[in-house]
């Protein structure tokens, strides 16, 4: 399965919510007093705990990783999903490279809800809710609380998966400083990391005011420097079609790219074995893109994962501070602010240059270029073209010029990429305290923002290449036969412009005065804003025989506004790549929310203690309308040390802004295509729908079967849009489980378990219809999906007579996701030995998970798929013993299952072709002197390597993406291997 909006799963899931565990002695730092927040509930009361389950990973476990960005340290628990977005796989992305999203439950970032201290973060995406984790300084942070579960009703839209509430360090007195430097056993991936957090008491205690600088590095990795992404490949399957074949996951390689730097000029347009290209020396040679071809010229196609990015290169200069200050008895102001400075750098291999491309290609029409052109009533050669290709050329256009057509990578233009500037501002000042000795409130007002500003390299213009490729003899040069080596282009104006004649034969024969002619660099230019303000009173009115009643109420007002500007060429699709038009879009939402726990029982016969409690939201969007959430709990303790918890909710989420007002934007997505091999005679409805479309048919008549040529295999286009007709969607959740903590049993006194059965429905579901199942419907099922499919009805360029041209899709209401599972949590801390020992154990079973693309459909399954696995679980071992600490991190992917819509296409069943576990470790020493501590780590300590898959990423693996270029999911397994970072400490 491969959703753009993830689906929602079924699970069963074990979650910790009391013990906080710390790592093996961790470096002593300047004294922190804290006031408990419990992520789950709004109502303030002593003890308070979550009614839903709830994971707590400390400051202490962040500084074991050694992690430099938030993303790693959230990837290392099970109920976190393979990352929409990560430095890892985004090369390719068109914006928003080297992104850092969090994703509960692989039910897709846009569902689940960032908070900093309880409260919204703007979103770091345009168009989306998901928050780039780089805005956020991992130092600055006391602990994260993971919410399973809706919670809507509590916090608002986006929060159906659960909720990642980052909290904030407080009242932090004395200077914390943090230096380290690392890289991967391969040299590079290299790492540095600078921080330093200040904090200082005012008047007399009365106040706190805490500053945080941090900057951090994390350097480049090429697919060309790891073992099983040095050369492109494809699957075996793609070019036999055997089922076999994708069981064995047999890759054949090389499988070049056909675009080549010296070009592939196609001397009989429409046909592609008629096509030559040039050696070293400029000679003209046979094409042959593999090798070894029967003429001995061997491969004559292009590597390109020699040029792509493995992991983008991330540097961050961060700024952070809270403040507080009693300005009246038990009345306290405060504010909280944050700066990201993110600079990323994505490259990948230049532009593969396709002037027949029926979408954004120089001549869409005709798909040929002239090599001579009518000046004062004579055909005059372009002196460009060489005479040994003119000679071979036969067909003529209706001015009856000789024309050939070619594909050519812009090597002398640059390598592709994406140079991107994000700058994240978030400020929330308010005022809380107490109205009565039973009463508190807080009010709050919010603004963020995130401007991102990225130039790409390596298109170009294709008007002007079309003016360069269309050239002359130079008129003031002829003599009485016209032949003249100097070329001038054929359009006066162009000339006017600075036009000069383009060369595409042979490596580098585009001139650098021709390269600055056609070159376009791209701009986008993107800005989001989030206005917020709200307030709650939370008390006790009254008191029960069992405790205090519980209640919260407060209101809370928001604005989103998003826009996202490609500069002019870009928009028309006019510089060769991706047409994408401008976004923009804004809403606001006015919300009335409220809570109350009430106590049943309190230390009666099997009932310790017994409370419910609910809470209820009431939104007003002003693109949806009304929506309401609600969530209702159970919490009972038979006993002092085992507590039951049960809750249900219905969360809502409304539809963002992409999804809203998204215009039309080019895509390239990978798809098998339904009509491969089929023949004049092949039964049944597929069959009977391909030989329906003429392309198809004439393809079949001139081959004897559909047949594809390297050149369809690699590249699909499509054009993805918004709705503006989109409803919320709906989410009920289920969760049940149990705390146990075993204090009586002397073995087990510093031992807690827990125990959660979650379900999670998700009805209406806001999802971009994947393209394969676009295909898979309007060929033997619902011929209405056809209107979203185009093929080629003659043979255009490399590409042949039927092939698939583009496929269409479009945000509906229409899905419909489920997920099922277990989370299972243990954890230890006691002394044993001569030191102390920590641990913590955190494992999540996925029973089931599902997409239903449309009512009626039959389910598309992710759960036991690659990113989404049966089994997963992770060790957090500490232990210290005087100035020495150890910390451990053991984390396993279990057996998973290459896509079931995939297997479908050639006739495999679900989990048929499976993947097998995976287990990490990672390894930190610590070292205490004095007021330093000194550390040394190695993440991945026995270099496991990722599974394999092809290079182009025609294999959909994942839940959701594939990882091109990587020859892995680069999103789920780790593409970079062993590596190893050092540093210090130092609390003053």
């Amino acid at each position: 399965m491969k959703l753009k909006v993830k689906p929602v799963v079924r699970g069963l899931s074990v979650a910790f919510g009391g013990l906080m565990i710390v790592s093996a002695n961790a470096q002593q730092q300047p004294q922190v007093q804290e006031e408990v927040v419990v992520t789950g509930t709004r109502i303030r009361t002593p003890g308070a705990e979550s009614p839903s389950p709830l994971q707590v990973i400390t400051s202490q476990e962040i500084e074991a990783t050694g992690a430099v960005n938030l993303q790693d340290v959230l990837l290392l628990n099970p109920v976190v999903g393979a990352p929409t977005i990560a430095r890892t796989n985004s090369t390719f992305a068109t914006a928003s490279s080297g992104v850092a999203t969090v994703d509960l439950r692989n039910l897709g970032t846009s569902r689940t809800l960032v908070l900093v201290n309880g409260r919204r973060h703007v979103a770091g995406i345009p168009g989306d809710s998901a928050v780039d984790l780089n805005a956020i300084p991992a130092d600055f942070i006391e602990r994260i609380e993971i919410l399973s579960g809706g919670a809507s009703s509590l916090y608002g839209s986006d929060a159906v998966a659960g909720v990642v509430n980052i909290i904030l360090k407080r009242n932090f007195e004395g200077l914390a400083l943090d230096a380290s430097y690392g890289q991967s056993g391969e040299g590079d991936d290299t790492r540095t990391k600078v921080s330093a957090t200040w904090g200082a008491s005012l008047a007399g205690g009365k106040g706190n005011v805490m500053l945080h600088a941090g900057y951090s590095r994390q350097g480049s990795v090429f697919a060309r420097d790891r073992d099983i992404s040095t050369t492109d490949n494809i699957p075996t399957a793609f070019l036999t079609g055997e089922a076999a074949d994708i069981q064995s996951l047999g890759l054949t390689s090389p499988f070049y790219s056909s675009f080549a730097p010296q070009g592939r000029i196609f001397i009989n347009p429409g046909v592609s074995s008629a096509s030559r290209t040039f050696d070293a020396q400029g000679n003209i040679i046979p094409w042959s893109t593999n090798g070894p071809a029967g003429d001995g010229v061997g491969a004559t196609g292009f590597n390109r994962q020699a040029f792509r990015a493995l992991a983008i290169p991330t540097e961050r200069y961060l700024l952070a501070g809270t403040a507080e200050y009693e300005f009246a008895p038990n009345h306290r102001a405060f504010v909280e602010g944050t700066f990201a400075a993110t600079n990323t750098k994505a490259e990948l291999e230049p532009f593969p240059l396709d002037p027949s491309d029926s979408v954004n290609g120089i001549y869409p029409a005709t798909g040929v270029i002239p090599a001579e052109f009518r000046y004062n009533g004579q055909l005059l050669k372009n002196p460009v073209v060489p005479q040994g290709i003119y000679d071979l050329l036969t067909q003529r256009n209706d001015d009856g010029a000789l024309v050939y057509s070619f594909s050519r990578r812009l090597t002398e233009i640059g390598n592709r990429g994406a140079t991107n500037d994000r700058d994240t501002f978030r400020i929330l000042p308010g005022i809380k305290g107490a109205i009565t000795a039973n009463w508190d409130y807080e009010a709050y007002a919010g603004y963020g923002q995130t401007k991102e500003s990225q130039v790409s390299g390596g298109q170009v213009n294709v008007l002007n290449f079309k003016n360069a490729l269309e050239a002359i003899p130079d008129v003031d040069d002829l003599n009485g036969n016209g032949n003249t080596t100097e070329a001038i282009c054929l359009d006066a104006n162009a000339r006017a412009q600075g036009c000069v004649p383009i060369s595409i034969f042979g490596f580098n024969s585009i001139t650098p005065e021709a390269a600055k002619y056609v070159q376009a660099p791209s701009l986008l230019q993107s800005f989001i804003s989030q206005k917020f303000i709200g307030g709650l009173v939370t008390g006790e009115p009254m008191m029960l025989p069992a405790g205090p009643l519980g209640v919260a109420v407060g209101a809370e007002y928001r604005k989103e506004y998003s826009r996202s500007e490609f500069d002019a060429l870009q928009q028309a699709g006019l510089n060769a790549g991706n047409a994408i038009p401008r976004t923009e879009g804004d809403f606001d939402v006015s919300e009335l929310f409220g809570e109350v726990k009430v106590p049943l029982l309190k230390d009666a016969p099997f009932a310790k203690s017994l409370s419910v409690g609910g809470a209820a939201r009431w939104s007003d969007y002003s693109t949806v309308g009304n929506t309401f959430s609600w969530n209702a709990g159970l919490e009972w303790a038979p006993i002092s040390n085992l507590r039951f918890r049960f809750t249900g909710a219905q969360s809502t989420r409304a539809p963002n802004i992409a999804e809203l007002y998204t215009p039309p934007s080019q895509d390239f997505p990978s798809v098998i295509d339904p009509c491969e091999g089929v023949t004049a005679t092949t039964p049944g409805a597929t069959a009977d729908a391909c030989r329906a479309d003429p392309g198809v048919a004439a393809n079949i008549a001139q081959n004897g079967a559909f047949t594809l040529n390297q050149a369809d295999l690699q590249g699909t286009s499509g054009f993805d849009k918004g709705n503006p007709n989109l409803q919320e969607e709906e989410g009920q959740s289920y969760t049940l489980g149990l705390v146990f903590t075993p204090t009586g049993v002397e073995a087990l006194r510093n031992t807690a378990f827990t125990l959660d059965y979650y379900r999670i429905k998700i009805d209406d579901a806001i999802v971009t219809t994947p393209t394969q199942f676009t295909l898979t419907q309007c060929y033997g099922g619902d011929t209405s999906f056809c209107q979203f499919v185009q093929r080629r009805q003659a043979a255009v360029g490399a590409n042949s007579a039927g092939s698939i041209s583009r496929v269409d899709t479009t945000a509906t209401n229409s899905g419909g996701v489920e997920t099922e599972g277990i989370d299972f949590t243990a954890s230890y801390a006691d002394r044993v030995g001569p030191g102390r020992l920590n641990a913590r154990f955190s494992y999540s079973y996925l029973i089931d998970g599902f997409v239903i693309p449309l009512p009626g459909s039959e389910k598309d399954y992710f759960a036991g798929e690659i990113g989404a696995p049966e089994h997963r679980w992770n060790l957090a071992l500490g232990y210290a013993w005087n100035a020495f600490g150890v910390n451990f991190n053991f984390s396993y992917i279990g057996e998973s299952s290459i896509d079931d819509q995939f297997l479908s296409e050639f006739g495999l069943p679900r989990d048929s072709v499976k993947i097998g576990s995976k287990f990490y470790t990672d390894m930190q020493l610590t070292y205490n002197y004095k007021k330093a501590q000194f550390y040394f780590g190695v993440d991945n300590l026995f270099d496991t390597s990722p599974p394999q898959f092809d290079t182009n990423g025609l294999i959909p693996v994942s839940v959701e993406n594939t990882s091109t270029g990587a020859a892995t999911d680069a999103g789920v397994y780790d593409a970079i291997g062993r590596r190893w970072y050092l540093g210090v400490r130092m609390a003053l």
